[in-house]
């Protein structure tokens, strides 16, 4: 099973061309699956052929009672559905257990977003003087002018950069690629950091990522954790909104867009998103805003 498992994550690499971090967690989930069937058939070597359709809704049973969340339960049923689909496909195995079994129903949240204003606050907090000042400045202004994800930000190179067409290239989940604007903002705010940058890059040595867009003091290509740090300080200071991750910059970036008369179809495209109902939660919060002002404004409101 560990071969065959091996296997698979080899076909996600190779043929699918899956991100290193997409690579790790289908690798966790499927071994975890794994690990619950060595529990439950009481052997730690587990027939793949025994599996069937109620061991597989047994076992999302077992996961909701571990208490994790409908959308952590849909990315390991994807990843366990992934698994068996390749196997059946190879003919490992010669029926899918998994092909009938569904994702459970997702709650509906509306994504958090911050206002304008609180944008302009946000922008205006870095000392822009300093490298990290600098940095951090067109850290925010990428992630809310482009509306790009944390991890396209942070495997951004030098040479993804479009300054002139104030664009950037963009390579996303399943490493689609795709050009974005920037804005004049996000640009101004990239030069100038790129001016420290080579002034860091001059003091760092050899051991320099010279290729990584966004560094660390040290030279070396910033960690998303590095960047969700940054990012939270920022906002929690300009914001009194709870959960302030890298994310409310994305969801702040297609809510404004929406709020402006942008189309839907090309936030889409902007954001990246494969499919247009992914997008459409943004309508939600652009109606449940018009709503509340409705409310707040209208004397007969009630």
């Amino acid at each position: 099973m560990k071969a065959l498992i091996s296997t698979y994550l080899s076909h996600l690499e190779v043929k699918r061309n899956v991100s290193a971090h997409t690579l790790a967690a289908y690798g966790r989930d499927v071994r975890q699956f794994i690990l619950f069937l060595e529990e439950w058939a009481q052997t730690s070597t587990p027939d793949i052929h025994a599996v069937d359709p109620g061991t597989i809704r047994f076992y999302l049973g077992w996961l909701v009672e571990s208490g994790l969340s409908r959308k952590s339960i849909g990315r390991k049923l994807a990843a366990v559905r992934s698994f068996f689909k390749f196997c059946h496909r190879e003919g490992y195995i010669r029926t899918n257990p998994a092909a009938s079994i569904h994702p459970p129903r997702q709650e509906k949240k509306l994504p958090t977003f911050v206002d304008v204003h609180e944008i302009d606050m946000v922008m205006a907090l870095p000392d822009t003087s300093t490298f990290t000042g600098a940095r951090d400045r067109a850290i925010l202004e990428l992630l809310y002018g482009a509306g790009i994800r944390l991890r396209e930000l942070t495997n951004l190179d030098v040479y993804d950069l479009q300054l002139d067409q104030n664009t950037v290239r963009i390579f996303g989940k399943g490493r689609k690629e795709r050009i974005v604007p920037c804005g004049s903002e996000a640009v101004g705010a990239i030069r100038l950091y790129l001016d420290k940058r080579t002034e860091l890059l001059r003091k760092s040595g050899r051991g320099a990522d010279r290729k990584a867009l966004f560094l660390s003091r040290r030279g070396r290509r910033i960690s998303p954790r590095r960047v969700q740090d940054i990012v939270h300080s920022y906002l929690a200071s300009a914001s009194a909104r709870e959960h302030l991750s890298p994310h409310v910059l994305r969801h702040s970036f297609a809510t404004h867009m929406l709020d402006s008369g942008a189309d839907l179809r090309a936030v889409k495209e902007l954001l990246g998103h494969a499919n247009l109902s992914t997008t459409q939660i943004y309508t939600h919060v652009s109606t449940e805003r018009l709503k509340k002002i409705y409310k707040q404004a209208h004397p007969r409101a009630g």
